[in-house]
């Protein structure tokens, strides 16, 4: 491994146990688990931002110094559907512009139909990587992530049921510390066995029919906890079954979004942007299999998002369904979302009576 390399990617969710994965393992670099996001990460990306830019990229900017500050030396930045796209080489000027000096592995620049433009920008991390090493470490990076994407969404829906409080959150927080130790395929599987058993042995009592909530939005806020001021969290203290369809098994490793045009072309006939789409196509199945309640969480800024919210009022009106809508930005107020969170709680629980 070279260790003179020091890889980061920006605070995502849970995810990054199986970047560290891919990076030590395919890449042959160290790899920096990102710092935790903080009011001081939206504050230093805020400072460094255009004013406009939506929140995700002042996070992902914010995340960046202190990880430069840290000790790292290679930047990533993916790409998207949208405004996505254009994070990465903007980032990259202003980085550069405040004295910065790193390496930077920006997707949106790779040509994915050419094997020479792939290697190439592999090669900006560590250019004596060894491509089967890369290929050998992405089945067990890929099943990482749907490991963490399956206890998640067993964690959502069972948490506010525990007996003992926080049983299911601890558990799964000391799964990803060992993960992050884990050298080699065989080590991850007999952790994935032993915290998937450890995982179901605790003790849940979930009334017959709890209420039930469906999490949408713009694909970073919905994910990651802190954006979204851990909307999931409270949502299961209040004793609600949390769905959430948005993470990477789905729209990455199963592509399960390029259906969603056709999935609800009864209130979309066309692209409306980003996961705008797919955020249509799943309140719809919420509505349809009967929950109680829809959430829609968005970035300020987040144009395709805000597209949706306009036909999300339809599904909610045909379906007689509640829908909430959240949009965060850096100065959003923790006691207002609590407030509205708490009021939609007892709307929802007095039609599910």
């Amino acid at each position: 491994m070279n260790k003179d390399i020091v890889a980061c990617f920006p605070q995502w969710g849970s995810y990054s146990c199986a970047f560290r994965y891919l990076f030590e393992n395919g890449f042959g670099v160290k790899y920096m688990t990102p710092p935790p996001l903080t009011k001081k990460t939206i504050e230093i990306g805020s400072k460094h931002s255009p004013d406009y830019v939506c929140v995700p990229f002042k996070y992902c900017l914010g995340c960046h110094i202190e990880a430069l500050e840290k000790g790292a030396n290679c930047l990533m930045q993916i790409f998207g559907a949208c405004r996505l796209n254009y994070y990465g080489e903007l980032e990259e000027k202003i980085l550069r512009d405040l004295g910065y000096d790193f390496k930077f592995f920006n997707m949106a620049e790779i040509n994915f139909r050419s094997p020479r433009s792939i290697l190439e920008h592999f090669k900006i991390v560590n250019p004596n990587m060894s491509l089967v090493k890369i290929i050998k470490s992405l089945p067990t990076t890929i099943n990482i992530i749907k490991t963490i994407d399956k206890m998640e969404d067993y964690i959502r829906k069972n948490a506010g049921f525990e007996k003992d409080k926080n049983a299911l959150e601890d558990t799964f927080n000391e799964f990803k510390e060992k993960l992050n130790k884990t050298q080699n395929t065989k080590q991850y599987k007999k952790l994935k066995k032993e915290y998937t058993k450890k995982l179901k042995s605790i003790k849940i009592n979930k009334p017959h029919h709890p209420l039930r909530v469906g999490l949408v939005g713009d694909y970073y806020t919905v994910q990651e906890p802190f954006s979204n001021y851990f909307i999931e969290k409270e949502l299961e203290n209040m004793g609600i079954e949390v769905y959430r369809e948005m993470n990477l098994t789905n729209t990455i490793i199963n592509s399960k979004y390029k259906n969603s045009r056709k999935t609800g072309k009864r209130y979309v006939k066309f692209d409306i942007g980003a996961t705008a789409n797919y955020t249509v196509a799943e309140a719809l199945k919420y509505a349809k299999n009967g929950l109680d309640g829809i959430i829609q969480v968005k970035s300020f800024g987040c144009t395709p998002e805000l597209n949706a919210q306009t036909v999300l009022q339809s599904i909610s009106r045909d379906y007689k369904i509640p829908i909430l809508h959240f949009s965060f930005d850096s100065q959003t107020s923790e006691t207002g979302i609590k407030t509205r969170l708490e009021a939609f709680y007892d709307m929802m629980q007095a039609k599910h009576k």
